[in-house]
């Protein structure tokens, strides 16, 4: 499969291709956040850096499993 190949699925499909780079964006962002929080140790105090990355990760995990079987449903 050549690059031009991709590009041209890819401008195909904009919206899905869109969701998809951004799922993965998201979850290496999630894993990097992991990462960084284990290697700091314990949460302290409120550990609001720890809430913020379940935050993201609990919206992550409702989006393709809520909404998008909401949105495909209604086509």
């Amino acid at each position: 499969m050549t690059f031009a190949s991709i590009v041209a699925r890819l401008r195909d499909y904009p919206v899905a291709a869109v969701l998809e780079l951004g799922s993965v964006l998201v979850c290496c962002l999630l894993f990097a956040g992991t990462f960084v929080l284990l290697s700091s140790g314990a949460p302290t105090g409120r550990g609001d850096p720890w809430l913020a990355l379940i935050g993201v990760g609990v919206a992550f995990v409702l989006f393709w499993t809520a909404l998008v079987p909401l949105y495909e449903r209604t086509l």
